[in-house]
Protein backbone atom coordinates (compact mmCIF):
# COMPACT_ATOMS: atom_id res chain seq x y z
CA UNK A 1 0.00 0.00 0.00
CA UNK A 2 1.46 3.33 -1.07
CA UNK A 3 0.78 6.86 0.14
CA UNK A 4 -1.76 8.55 -2.16
CA UNK A 5 -0.36 11.99 -1.18
CA UNK A 6 2.39 13.48 0.97
CA UNK A 7 1.48 13.71 4.64
CA UNK A 8 2.13 12.69 8.23
CA UNK A 9 1.36 9.25 9.67
CA UNK A 10 -1.03 9.85 12.60
CA UNK A 11 -1.73 6.25 13.57
CA UNK A 12 -1.26 2.69 12.39
CA UNK A 13 -4.33 0.52 12.96
CA UNK A 14 -2.89 -2.91 12.07
CA UNK A 15 0.14 -5.00 13.01
CA UNK A 16 2.27 -7.53 11.08
CA UNK A 17 0.64 -10.94 10.76
CA UNK A 18 -2.91 -9.63 10.98
CA UNK A 19 -5.47 -10.79 8.44
CA UNK A 20 -7.41 -7.91 6.89
CA UNK A 21 -10.52 -7.74 4.71
CA UNK A 22 -11.30 -5.46 1.76
CA UNK A 23 -11.82 -1.81 2.78
CA UNK A 24 -10.63 -2.31 6.38
CA UNK A 25 -8.99 0.84 7.83
CA UNK A 26 -5.24 0.30 8.13
CA UNK A 27 -3.61 3.69 8.67
CA UNK A 28 -4.52 7.34 9.22
CA UNK A 29 -2.57 9.88 7.17
CA UNK A 30 -2.84 13.62 7.80
CA UNK A 31 -2.51 15.73 4.66
CA UNK A 32 -3.41 19.41 4.28
CA UNK A 33 -4.89 19.40 7.83
CA UNK A 34 -7.33 16.62 6.92
CA UNK A 35 -7.27 13.06 8.22
CA UNK A 36 -7.34 10.44 5.46
CA UNK A 37 -8.10 6.81 6.31
CA UNK A 38 -6.01 4.47 4.19
CA UNK A 39 -7.99 1.25 3.67
CA UNK A 40 -7.05 -2.24 2.57
CA UNK A 41 -7.30 -2.68 -1.22
CA UNK A 42 -8.30 -6.32 -0.74
CA UNK A 43 -8.07 -9.33 1.54
CA UNK A 44 -4.71 -10.52 2.76
CA UNK A 45 -2.19 -10.56 5.57
CA UNK A 46 -0.06 -7.64 6.74
CA UNK A 47 3.53 -8.63 5.97
CA UNK A 48 5.41 -5.55 7.17
CA UNK A 49 4.76 -1.98 8.29
CA UNK A 50 7.34 0.26 6.64
CA UNK A 51 6.46 3.62 8.24
CA UNK A 52 6.20 4.81 11.85
CA UNK A 53 3.66 6.99 13.66
CA UNK A 54 4.58 10.67 13.56
CA UNK A 55 6.80 10.36 10.48
CA UNK A 56 6.25 12.30 7.24
CA UNK A 57 5.79 10.38 3.98
CA UNK A 58 5.99 11.34 0.30
CA UNK A 59 3.43 10.55 -2.39
CA UNK A 60 3.98 7.00 -3.67
CA UNK A 61 6.05 5.93 -0.65
CA UNK A 62 5.35 2.37 0.54
CA UNK A 63 3.45 2.39 3.84
CA UNK A 64 2.47 -1.25 4.41
CA UNK A 65 3.48 -4.46 2.63
CA UNK A 66 0.87 -7.19 2.28
CA UNK A 67 0.99 -10.80 1.19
Amino acid sequence: IKAPMPGLVLSILVEPGREVVHNEPMLILEAMKMENVIKSPGEGKVKRIVVATGKPVDKGEVLIEME
